[in-house]
Protein backbone atom coordinates (compact mmCIF):
# COMPACT_ATOMS: atom_id res chain seq x y z
CA UNK A 1 0.00 0.00 0.00
CA UNK A 2 2.76 2.53 0.63
CA UNK A 3 4.69 1.76 -2.31
CA UNK A 4 1.17 2.35 -4.06
CA UNK A 5 1.09 5.85 -2.94
CA UNK A 6 4.92 7.30 -3.42
CA UNK A 7 4.38 5.38 -7.12
CA UNK A 8 1.46 7.96 -7.12
CA UNK A 9 3.17 10.90 -5.90
CA UNK A 10 6.11 10.07 -7.94
CA UNK A 11 3.90 9.89 -10.78
CA UNK A 12 2.81 13.35 -10.56
CA UNK A 13 5.83 14.74 -9.97
CA UNK A 14 8.06 12.96 -12.50
CA UNK A 15 7.30 15.35 -15.94
CA UNK A 16 9.01 18.23 -13.96
CA UNK A 17 11.83 16.64 -12.75
CA UNK A 18 12.49 14.92 -15.90
CA UNK A 19 12.87 17.77 -17.36
CA UNK A 20 16.13 18.70 -15.39
CA UNK A 21 16.85 14.88 -14.98
CA UNK A 22 17.54 12.58 -17.42
CA UNK A 23 19.40 10.09 -18.24
CA UNK A 24 22.22 11.29 -20.34
CA UNK A 25 22.71 10.09 -24.14
CA UNK A 26 24.59 12.55 -25.68
CA UNK A 27 27.28 15.04 -24.78
CA UNK A 28 25.72 17.88 -24.14
CA UNK A 29 22.89 16.28 -21.71
CA UNK A 30 26.23 14.75 -20.05
CA UNK A 31 27.33 18.66 -19.45
CA UNK A 32 23.94 19.70 -18.47
CA UNK A 33 23.85 16.67 -15.43
CA UNK A 34 27.09 17.72 -14.68
CA UNK A 35 25.81 21.16 -14.36
CA UNK A 36 23.11 20.06 -11.94
CA UNK A 37 25.56 17.88 -10.34
CA UNK A 38 28.02 21.20 -9.53
CA UNK A 39 25.09 23.03 -8.23
CA UNK A 40 23.69 20.04 -6.02
CA UNK A 41 27.10 19.45 -4.43
CA UNK A 42 26.86 23.39 -3.79
CA UNK A 43 23.44 23.34 -2.52
CA UNK A 44 24.08 19.98 0.05
CA UNK A 45 27.74 20.04 1.19
CA UNK A 46 28.56 17.33 3.32
CA UNK A 47 25.04 17.38 4.81
CA UNK A 48 24.42 13.88 4.57
CA UNK A 49 20.47 14.68 5.91
CA UNK A 50 19.86 16.94 3.70
CA UNK A 51 16.46 16.43 1.50
CA UNK A 52 18.98 16.46 -1.52
CA UNK A 53 21.73 14.36 -0.48
CA UNK A 54 19.85 11.15 -1.86
CA UNK A 55 19.71 13.33 -5.49
CA UNK A 56 23.27 13.93 -5.67
CA UNK A 57 24.21 10.35 -5.22
CA UNK A 58 21.69 9.17 -7.97
CA UNK A 59 22.66 12.02 -10.44
CA UNK A 60 26.51 10.73 -9.24
CA UNK A 61 25.41 7.29 -10.67
CA UNK A 62 24.03 8.46 -13.65
CA UNK A 63 27.04 10.39 -14.36
CA UNK A 64 29.32 7.65 -13.67
CA UNK A 65 27.85 4.87 -15.99
CA UNK A 66 27.93 7.67 -18.97
CA UNK A 67 31.26 8.43 -18.59
CA UNK A 68 32.30 4.72 -18.66
CA UNK A 69 30.54 3.99 -21.45
CA UNK A 70 31.90 7.11 -23.22
CA UNK A 71 35.05 8.10 -21.50
CA UNK A 72 38.33 6.49 -20.57
CA UNK A 73 38.01 8.18 -16.80
CA UNK A 74 40.23 6.44 -13.77
CA UNK A 75 39.01 3.79 -11.92
CA UNK A 76 38.94 3.50 -8.59
CA UNK A 77 39.12 4.60 -5.06
CA UNK A 78 38.86 8.61 -4.90
CA UNK A 79 42.43 8.73 -3.83
CA UNK A 80 43.27 6.11 -6.32
CA UNK A 81 41.66 8.94 -9.14
CA UNK A 82 43.27 11.86 -7.34
CA UNK A 83 46.68 10.10 -7.69
CA UNK A 84 46.68 9.11 -11.26
CA UNK A 85 45.13 12.48 -12.20
CA UNK A 86 48.22 13.62 -10.69
CA UNK A 87 50.60 11.29 -12.39
CA UNK A 88 48.58 12.50 -15.67
CA UNK A 89 49.08 15.78 -14.94
CA UNK A 90 52.61 16.25 -13.38
CA UNK A 91 51.44 17.53 -10.38
CA UNK A 92 53.43 17.11 -7.06
CA UNK A 93 51.17 17.32 -3.23
CA UNK A 94 52.88 21.04 -3.08
CA UNK A 95 50.27 21.85 -5.95
CA UNK A 96 47.57 20.87 -4.27
CA UNK A 97 47.44 24.35 -2.21
CA UNK A 98 44.03 24.36 -2.56
CA UNK A 99 42.80 22.38 -0.99
CA UNK A 100 44.85 21.58 1.92
CA UNK A 101 47.57 21.78 3.66
CA UNK A 102 50.79 19.20 2.86
CA UNK A 103 49.45 17.22 5.74
CA UNK A 104 45.83 17.26 4.64
CA UNK A 105 46.91 16.38 1.38
CA UNK A 106 48.78 13.57 2.34
CA UNK A 107 46.22 12.15 4.38
CA UNK A 108 43.76 12.07 1.29
CA UNK A 109 46.42 10.87 -1.11
CA UNK A 110 47.21 7.74 1.85
CA UNK A 111 43.25 7.00 2.37
CA UNK A 112 43.19 8.39 5.63
CA UNK A 113 40.71 11.29 4.89
CA UNK A 114 38.10 11.72 2.89
CA UNK A 115 37.98 14.47 0.54
CA UNK A 116 35.08 16.95 1.05
CA UNK A 117 32.41 18.07 -1.35
CA UNK A 118 34.36 21.69 -1.72
CA UNK A 119 37.60 19.84 -2.23
CA UNK A 120 36.14 17.85 -4.91
CA UNK A 121 34.39 20.60 -6.55
CA UNK A 122 38.20 22.06 -6.69
CA UNK A 123 39.50 18.95 -8.03
CA UNK A 124 36.95 18.60 -10.27
CA UNK A 125 37.59 21.63 -12.13
CA UNK A 126 41.31 21.60 -11.86
CA UNK A 127 41.63 18.12 -13.81
CA UNK A 128 38.21 18.89 -16.02
CA UNK A 129 36.77 15.86 -14.89
CA UNK A 130 33.39 14.87 -13.19
CA UNK A 131 32.59 15.24 -9.72
CA UNK A 132 32.22 11.75 -9.49
CA UNK A 133 35.18 10.78 -10.36
CA UNK A 134 35.94 11.95 -6.65
CA UNK A 135 32.75 10.69 -4.88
Amino acid sequence: MMTSIRFKEAVKVWPKVSKSLTVPHNDKEYNRAVHLLDELIDTVGEDEKHPLSSLLEVLAVVIENYENQHYAEPEGSPDESLKYLMAEHGIKQSDLKEIGSQGVVSEILSGKRKLNMRQIKLLAKRFSVSPAVFI
